[in-house]
């Protein structure tokens, strides 16, 4: 029997390059704070939902017949803000069956002064908090989850057609 695997890929880098700029653009007292906090409270979430869809009991039966659990990956781990710490997007999220794909520098970064240890599962109340101030600020995360998707899609499509034409 052959077994297929799958990932869900998070990009949370631009998670934050886009709330960051909208939470600049409000300016206040209660948004600026916020910067740089939505992609892990954002995979942070996500994650608790991954062991509830895959870890209970509706999964369970599926994985008697053999089916294998996504995996999540995140992704665009290297900071683009150069205020953030380097390994923001990698020590506070590292869990059970996650990936994260690390640049270079980042992976220098975790080497040098990284402190890995199980925390994906650690302020779980506080990412949750996070969205909802945002949502009280006017910032829909699933619109910008929905956002990312469209601009993602498009960038993957034009890499692919570039391709083509390298090739064709």
């Amino acid at each position: 029997m052959r077994r297929s695997k799958a990932v869900a890929s998070l990009f949370l880098s631009r998670v934050d390059t886009l709330v960051d700029a909208r939470l600049d653009s409000i300016g206040t007292l209660e948004a600026l704070p916020l910067r740089g906090k939505a992609a892990v409270a954002t995979a942070k979430l996500a994650y608790q939902n991954y062991l509830k869809t895959f870890r209970g009991e509706t999964f369970a039966a599926l994985a008697q017949q053999g089916a294998m659990p996504q995996t999540l990956l995140w992704a665009s781990t290297g900071v683009k803000n150069p205020a953030y710490h380097a390994l923001l997007y990698v020590e506070p999220l590292i869990g059970r069956e996650t990936i994260n794909t690390l640049p270079d520098k980042t992976l220098a970064a975790l080497r040098e002064h990284g402190k890995p240890a199980l925390r994906v599962e650690d302020g779980i109340a506080e990412a949750a908090a996070q969205w909802v101030d945002l949502a009280r600020l006017g910032i829909d995360m699933d619109t910008v989850g929905n956002t990312l998707q469209d601009e993602g899609v498009k960038l993957f499509e034009a890499a692919y057609r570039k391709l083509l034409q390298q090739t064709g």
